[in-house]
């Protein structure tokens, strides 16, 4: 009889065990369908005051030219087509002058530019200075006439050609002007038709850019209060100091997964942080494209790789979250593990996002018509 009690226990030790252990999954989940509800909930809270400041109809005020495209290519005297050229696209109205340079084919394009006159110049160490001019009509697909370089003379000077860190600078210059309906940053996609691989400083300074944007700070305070409303978190308590509580782990969790994951290891690694948006193709090589995206990335050698940035930066920034969360939302390695693999989900649906949805919201992104990747 005492055996068989003995025995009974033990199964009913087993079968709390196993009930625990599903709690932890259960509870994970639910936190992790909480904090994706909230994000969309600020996301539309930011987009509706966006939206109301928008024309009310047709004909309340002239429409806005529609950019478009100069496009060209460049060969020397011979026929043969000539890479690595500088072009500068000088227009008055734009603040500052546009640059690119030429591919393996010689060719070259300007997306998104303003219709009107424009100016277009050609450099290259030991070729003489090229320039041609036109006029883009609203939503034109220009051709420039194919430049043909000459030879320059010895006693010619020659402008030097961009390094690749400085066109990379460039270009995230122009991503930092990325913000959803105006407002919201989008640092983290590049829309570039020729994206050059960012230094490890370029990394850590696009990460400080985003962890210090006030639209940030208002978007962790909004979170923040969706966890005091729902009693988040419950150790951290209620009043000011809950509050308080709520907002530093919402931030800290922020920072940390964007210098970890954004900035430490694809320095380390070798690894580009960001989404390069596709644009072209069929809907559903452009979803795999997505979904792929959130396992594989670009190295800085230009080729794709395993995303081992993203998914070591998730699970680090778990494990350094239970230093401040409360004890009772405390899991260890099991949760962490779990985290990592549902961030690699949130993962794949913000890279859906971004190709099918805000590109169209995003002003100042760059066109992507006619580009091969």
């Amino acid at each position: 009889m005492e055996q068989e009690q003995v025995v009974n226990r033990g199964k009913k030790n087993r079968t709390e065990l196993a009930q625990k252990g599903r709690l932890s999954a259960v509870r994970a989940a639910v936190r992790t369908a909480n904090r994706i509800e909230r994000y969309l909930t600020v996301l539309l809270l930011c987009a509706l005051p966006a939206m109301a400041q928008a024309p009310p109809g047709p004909g309340i005020s002239a429409p806005t030219p529609q950019p478009g495209t100069v496009r060209g290519t460049v060969v020397d005297k011979d026929g043969a087509v000539v890479a690595g050229v500088r072009i500068s696209l000088v227009q008055d109205d734009l603040a500052a002058t546009l640059q690119t340079l030429s591919d393996g084919d010689g060719a070259f394009v300007f997306p998104s530019v303003p219709p009107g006159p424009f100016e277009l110049t050609f450099t290259l160490a030991g070729f003489a200075l090229q320039t041609s001019s036109g006029v883009l009509h609203a939503g034109e697909a220009y051709v420039s006439p194919q430049i043909v370089l000459a030879i320059a003379e010895a006693s010619e000077d020659v402008d030097v050609i961009l390094k690749p860190e400085e066109v990379a600078e460039g270009q995230i210059h122009d991503q930092e002007k990325q913000r959803l309906l105006g407002v919201i940053p989008n640092f983290y996609v590049s829309y570039d038709p020729h994206p050059v691989a960012l230094t490890g400083r370029q990394k850590f300074q696009l990460a400080w850019k985003a962890s210090i944007d006030p639209v940030s700070f208002g978007i962790t305070g909004i979170i923040a209060a969706f966890e005091q409303a729902d009693n988040t978190f419950a150790g951290y308590g209620q009043g000011a100091q809950g509050y308080a509580k709520r907002y530093g782990a919402a931030y800290a969790d922020f920072v940390s997964g964007t210098f970890i994951g954004g900035a430490i290891l694809p320095s380390l690694l070798k690894q580009d942080p960001r989404y390069f948006y596709k644009g072209v193709g069929t809907r559903r090589s452009r979803f795999l494209y997505a979904l792929a995206n959130a396992v594989v990335c670009k190295g800085d050698n230009g080729q794709w790789q395993p995303n081992y940035s993203s998914v070591i930066g998730d699970m680090a920034s778990a494990g350094i979250s239970n230093f401040y969360y409360p004890a009772a939302d405390r899991f260890g390695a099991r949760l962490t593990f779990e985290n990592a693999f549902i961030g690699v989900g949130g993962n794949a649906f913000g890279n859906v996002i971004q190709e099918f949805l805000l590109r169209k919201i995003t002003p100042h992104a760059r066109d992507q018509e006619d580009v091969k990747h």
